[in-house]
């Protein structure tokens, strides 16, 4: 635990959840609610297409960060504290809580929770969380006591998009196989992205030769296949997706 006299300004409670695959969901909370592991277990599941939230990361791939000031000395305490199976993570969760040179220490956990067996079970039911990712996703939600499941009032915003107080949206691109076709669609639908959104996006590529339940239980047929999964309601382009005034159509952004 650090102390030190900084503002009560810069009080908020941190949670980061983390994947086994090594990506990272994460909120930071200046009124200090409850159950943001339920909105960020249910974050994963959406952005990794899970058949359910997978709520047993929780507490083996946490790390919970609480800024508080002591009511006798004023002083502002900073305790943090990351699962063993995440503490290798310490200078990620510096970076996104702005905590430079913060010591975490390993939380401890009720025996068996964590255990290596059980855990390989879970593997076997969601393998996409084992992926290696390149995934950092903060969460915000205007009243973290609704839902914790998506609504019209939350936002999944990445942290490398545009202002992570927008609201996000969350698209699933499907392919078959890696060829300069798949990357130059890749490309030209980012590009498009970037001209039609005013507001962050997360972009998942699938390939449907690896991922075949996953195209499935998306109904695709053919590649490439855009698959718009939130805001609701679902919608997809299927073949062409050069046409901006199609993509703007099925975000829900068609200009007059």
């Amino acid at each position: 635990m650090q102390a030190n006299s900084a503002s009560a300004t810069d009080l908020f409670k941190g949670i980061a959840l983390f994947t086994p695959g090594g990506g990272v969901v994460y909120c930071i909370d200046p009124l200090k609610q409850n159950r943001w592991h339920l909105h960020l277990c249910a974050l994963i599941q959406e952005l990794l297409g899970l058949s359910e939230p997978p709520h047993f990361l929780v507490p083996c791939y946490t790390a919970t960060l609480d800024r508080w000031i002591d009511p006798r000395t004023r002083q502002v305490h900073t305790t943090a504290e990351a699962a063993l199976l995440v503490l290798r993570h310490q200078a990620l969760l510096n970076a996104i809580f702005g905590t430079p040179g913060l010591v975490w220490r390993g939380s401890v956990v009720q025996e068996g929770l964590c255990d290596p067996i059980v855990l390989a079970t879970y593997r076997q039911q969601f393998p996409q969380l084992w992926e290696p990712q390149d995934l950092i996703v903060r969460y915000e939600k205007a009243d973290p006591a609704l839902s914790p499941y998506p609504a019209s009032s939350q936002d999944l915003t990445t942290t490398t998009s545009v202002s992570p107080e927008s609201q996000g949206y969350v698209l699933r691109l499907f392919v078959s196989g890696s060829s300069i076709a798949t990357e130059r669609t890749l490309q030209n639908l980012h590009r498009l992205l970037d001209q039609a959104l005013s507001q962050p996006y997360t972009l998942k590529v699938i390939d449907v030769s690896q991922n075949p339940e996953q195209a499935e239980a998306d109904q695709v047929s053919a590649t490439p296949t855009l698959v718009k999964a939130w805001p609701l309601p679902v919608r997809r382009i299927v073949g062409n997706l050069d046409n901006i005034d199609q993509l703007l159509r099925i975000l829900g952004s068609k200009r007059d």
